[in-house]
């Protein structure tokens, strides 16, 4: 494998992540199991790195942090909102 290659690969792998929860949650509207720490701590974070690569112009990076985003955002609303029914 190149150095590439890998990158590319640690790259998809860590962008699509979130997604099985993401529909695992949604399907369920049950978020009684996830802290809203670790989607909200992550959508922080991946912003972060979003804004790095906007303020370095590095396009790879921008894009690798879109999906996650969008996930963890969705995860962190999802807990808020279905949380409301958790408690119940």
């Amino acid at each position: 494998m190149t150095t590439t290659t890998i990158g590319l690969v640690a790259g998809t792998l860590t962008s699509i992540a979130a997604i099985p929860q993401v529909i695992k949650t949604y399907k369920t509207h049950h978020a009684r199991d996830i802290s809203i720490w670790q989607p909200l701590l992550l959508t922080v974070g991946v912003s972060l790195w979003m804004l790095y690569g906007i303020l370095i112009h590095d396009l790879p990076l921008i894009i690798a942090n879109i999906t996650p985003l969008l996930c963890n955002a969705l995860l962190t609303g999802m807990k808020i909102h279905y949380g409301r029914n958790d408690r119940r």
